[in-house]
């Protein structure tokens, strides 16, 4: 290479990397890959179903090869667990990580606000790329003034109720408020399906009867947690579960709800579109036909946890430039809609509008979407959702008051939410 282009391209790089942040082109060789239009392979890490990897491999990747030649993309599917996490934490730490990777959007924030993904809103062309998303879903990836991640797709809860047991009780359609559920409840004995203690399993529940978790700015939880609002809310959900209107399960993670709200054992669960997602046929049929899904109810705001999955370039990508490319091709409308043949609902507006008509049993979850919260989008979220996960469990089995175990909780999240 002449020599003068040779420093431009330092100069050029050095330039990137000014700010203090690692740069998205971070090598010469990158650059030089790409003036000569070399072959280049990008691995992708993803957690996708078997039928969503079907769809990835047989159909996206290659149409976006053949539009894209001289990229090569390696899908390989990952175990959605904390090894997981850790691997990618002990990568990116490395320098060696994958080129992109389909990551929860809970553990976006730990790895942003730890230094290990690169900043996707370098990118000259990410506002308009990021026009074509649902507003709401980019939260999580936003620290300091930069957009770490691409949301490519979203879920939330939605409340699933037993036509039986409402026909039981009158009713055509569902309670539009929790307190009313709650009511229903208690006349007829109705059982509700809450399945766990940890935040994706209660906090709706908690929400929906007016508490909450934090401030606005993820700052406190001390007069949040603790506040007269969710001791009320945790109190009149430890009053069901010791009237065994909850299932004495649920502090081990409950029973089988899904089956219980088919069969009109249940008068309602709250589940991810995926409760009628991972059936076909006759099964599907059932699920429909037994089942009314609407919005958690909303009465003291947004109730429905906001759940999904990003896509991020860790630090130590070689060939993050490419990355891109691919991402940018993962949230077109066609590809969102082939994505959703299997149930992910799509980040992509046009996309999310062609799946979710009144027919569809996406569409509760995608009216759902415009009224979610989002879990604390902080480092120390992991550790924040096992605290909270343990002193619930104390404050059901009765070791600890409501306000004594919240109040508990509070103090030890305040610690880790100012890290």
């Amino acid at each position: 290479m002449h020599a003068g282009k040779r420093w431009m391209i330092v100069l050029i790089v050095l330039m990137i990397t000014g700010c203090g942040q690692q740069s998205i082109i971070s090598e010469e060789g990158t650059v030089e890959r790409l003036r000569h239009g070399q072959n280049v392979d990008i691995t992708f890490w993803h957690t996708y179903s078997d039928e969503e990897t079907r769809i990835l491999e047989d159909l996206i990747i290659p149409s976006f090869e053949k539009d894209n030649p001289l990229i090569h993309v390696v899908p390989i599917r990952q175990a959605n667990n904390a090894e997981l996490k850790y691997t990618l934490i002990s990568k990116a730490s490395a320098n060696r990580a994958p080129d992109v990777v389909r990551m929860d959007i809970a553990w976006v924030p730990e790895f942003s606000q730890s230094g290990l993904l690169l900043p996707l809103s370098d990118y000259s062309d990410f506002g308009d790329v990021t026009k074509l998303l649902q507003s709401n879903t980019g939260s999580a990836g936003y620290y300091e003034g930069h957009h770490y991640s691409l949301p490519v797709n979203m879920n939330t809860k939605a409340a699933i109720f037993s036509k039986a047991l409402l026909e039981k009780a009158g009713l055509d359609v569902p309670p539009s408020t929790f307190e009313e559920v709650i009511e229903l409840a208690r006349e007829h004995r109705f059982k509700i399906g809450m399945g766990g203690m940890e935040s994706w399993s209660s906090l709706p529940y908690v929400y929906a009867l007016g508490g909450r978790m934090t401030n606005d700015t993820y700052s406190a939880a001390t007069g949040y947690l603790n506040g007269a609002a969710t001791i009320k809310a945790v109190e009149e959900l430890v009053s069901l579960y010791n009237d065994k209107l909850i299932d004495r399960t649920v502090i081990k993670g409950g029973a089988d709800n899904w089956e219980g709200v088919k069969t009109g054992n249940i008068l309602m669960t709250d589940e991810g579109p995926w409760f009628y997602s991972v059936f076909q046929g006759g099964e599907l049929e059932r699920a429909v036909r037994s089942t009314i899904a609407v919005p958690f109810p909303a009465a003291y705001g947004p109730s429905s946890v906001l759940g999904g999955e990003d896509l991020v370039i860790l630090r130590g990508s070689e060939n993050p430039i490419q990355a891109w490319e691919f991402m940018k091709w993962m949230i077109r409308k066609d590809t969102q809609v082939a994505m959703s043949q299997t149930g992910l609902i799509p980040t992509n507006l046009e996309a999310k509008e062609m799946k979710a008509n009144r027919e569809s049993f996406i569409h509760p979850y995608a009216v759902a979407l415009d009224q979610t919260f989002l879990r604390p989008p902080v480092k120390a979220w992991s550790r924040i959702d096992e605290i909270y996960a343990v002193y619930m469990a104390k404050i059901f089995q009765g070791e600890l008051s409501v306000e004594d175990g919240l109040t508990q909780a509070a103090g030890k999240i305040d610690q880790l939410l100012i890290q």
